[in-house]
């Protein structure tokens, strides 16, 4: 395609967004151009590939659910995937569809103006190209803006350093070295015990301890396989049901967390614990509305944690003093009991915070580090990171930066107001991740694949959120969160990660009933739309 050709619809990203909506769409007869930064396709699963890169959620449900032949053919080896199955898994459906050709590697897109009088965007390349469209998915990804803190003296330091999520494809070997990771959020607690079996020494800078839960991850028992495979329709239309998407398998309790008594709770923790996974959240119903009951599930944690650490000073300063949830909760395998290796050492950075890099390594609270190698475990620039880092111009020349200037505001974390024909899948305002992400993502995807369709069936140039509905739907989304303990924590939810951000709540609580809310929309002609 030529500089200036049209096409109807520009895809930005080719992770499991963008490869399931290029899937929709060509199926639909829609012409598409998807663009991707990246050398190949899995968007996450092709730039995190720190050691221990693992997803949370279960194989058997964290796998596409649009072609049955796909999930029978398919197997998993692992209960929980790792990183490198994952991208297998990526790579096998964008070959079994044939959706590689439609697909432009190595190419970000910079800017995306919309254009008024001939309704269509216009959008540039960093390759210089420039495409025309009636419409732009934002298939970017709410995780994959990397965070890296302005530390001084950051590009002083003389040894090697990375970052977990923009890991080199080479791997890196830490055998014999000094490492220091910065961090202990998810990616950190995933990698700290396998980089600690390799280097020589590792020093951990934990600003803020996270809670987690063993993964008790396994080999996937065939027999539980054959059992999801012979009911995989069925098991898919349960967990649609499921708060988050995922997890029918596992029971929950719908009884609060004080209605049982301290001998039967402690009982019904300890099994969630040694079954693995967030069923450990599901013991009760309250455990994200009450603080009191919230506080005896944060407290069983603590004591697994000093029950597992030898130092008692170290495990106290591993133990979390907030809510249990209010983060997304981490799953680990052997991460607190690396603390007992005598080649790891913890630095508060919370008491000592971090004051500057140099040239041979860290000083912090005073005390300089000396090392060979940094890891910044510093997470992401969530939900908007990714999207913002394009210029993204709609009505009257207005950017997407400016009109989020507080906070994004979306209509049903889809669409904005001033941007019309422009989608966002699993953006601010949608459940995304809060929620099992390929199931917000083949809801989205399907939601928008069947407006397009609509609009070209019925002869309409444009869609665009009105600004009531907008501004409704932000109310609702602040109004569920205001009811939970989710807003108590300085979490990346909030955008409390990153300076100068809006301190927004960014995702929706609740999947089932967002899902038929979009149903709703969408039978009654695109309730708070404007269509043109």
């Amino acid at each position: 395609m030529s500089d200036g050709q049209d096409c109807d619809v520009i895809v930005v990203g080719a992770g499991f967004a963008g490869l399931y909506m290029l899937y929709r769409l060509r199926r639909a007869g829609f012409r598409t151009r998807v663009f991707e930064a990246g050398s190949g396709v899995g968007g996450t699963w092709y730039w995190n590939r720190y050691p221990g890169a693992r997803c949370d959620v279960e194989s058997m449900e964290y796998s596409y659910s649009f072609s049955d032949e796909l999930q029978q053919d398919w197997e998993w080896t692992e209960r929980y995937a790792g990183q490198p199955e994952i991208l297998r898994y990526a790579n096998h459906v964008a070959d079994r569809f044939g959706l590689r050709p439609d697909i432009t590697f190595d190419t970000r897109v910079t800017q995306a103006v919309f254009d008024e009088e001939g309704r269509r965007w216009r959008v540039t390349t960093d390759t210089g190209e420039t495409v025309l469209a009636s419409f732009v998915v934002m298939a970017t990804g709410c995780l994959s803006s990397t965070n890296l803190p302005e530390f001084e003296g950051r590009d002083s330091f003389l040894g090697e350093t990375y970052h977990t999520g923009r890991w080199p494809h080479g791997g890196a070997d830490f055998a014999g070295r000094r490492v220091g990771i910065v961090g202990t959020g998810s990616s950190a607690i995933q990698a700290i015990p396998i980089i600690a079996e390799e280097a020589a020494h590792l020093t951990v800078f934990q600003r803020t301890p996270n809670y987690s839960i063993p993964a008790r991850n396994a080999p996937i028992d065939p027999a539980y396989v054959r059992e999801i495979k012979a009911e995989y329709r069925e098991f898919r239309a349960r967990n649609l049901r499921m708060h988050a998407g995922f997890g029918s398998k596992v029971h929950h309790n719908d009884a609060p967390a004080l209605s049982d008594d301290p001998a039967a709770r402690e009982a019904n923790y300890d099994a969630r614990w040694h079954h693995g996974g967030f069923a450990f959240l599901g013991a009760y119903n309250d455990l994200l509305r009450s603080r009191e009951a919230n506080e005896t599930a944060a407290e069983f944690v603590r004591e697994r944690i000093r029950d597992v650490v030898d130092d008692p000073e170290v495990a106290e300063r591993l133990c979390p003093d907030n809510v249990i949830g209010c983060k997304r909760p981490c799953l680990d395998t052997g991460y607190f009991e690396t603390y007992n290796r005598p080649n790891v050492e913890l630095v508060d950075a919370g008491e000592r915070p971090i004051e500057r890099i140099t040239p041979q390594g860290i000083v912090a609270g005073g005390r300089e580090f000396d090392l060979d190698c940094i890891v910044f475990a510093t997470g992401f620039d969530a939900m908007t990171g990714a999207v913002l880092g394009i210029d993204i111009r709609g009505r009257g020349g207005k950017t997407l930066k400016q009109m989020w200037d507080a906070g994004p505001r979306t209509y049903l974390g889809l669409c904005t107001v001033g941007f019309p024909n422009l989608f966002l899948i699993t953006g601010p305002g949608s459940p995304s991740v809060l929620t099992n992400m390929i199931v917000s993502i083949e809801q989205h995807v399907d939601w928008i694949t069947a407006c397009l369709d609509d609009l070209r069936r019925t002869g309409r140039a444009t869609i665009e959120a009105t600004r009531q509905a907008q501004d409704d739907w932000v109310d609702h989304v602040n109004a569920v969160a205001g009811v939970t303990l989710y807003p108590t924590c300085n979490s990346w939810y909030l955008g409390k990660n990153i300076p100068g951000k809006p301190q927004v709540f960014m995702p929706l609580i609740g999947f089932p009933p967002y899902a038929q809310k979009c149903a709703e929309v969408a039978a009654d002609g695109y309730q708070g739309f404007d269509l043109d």
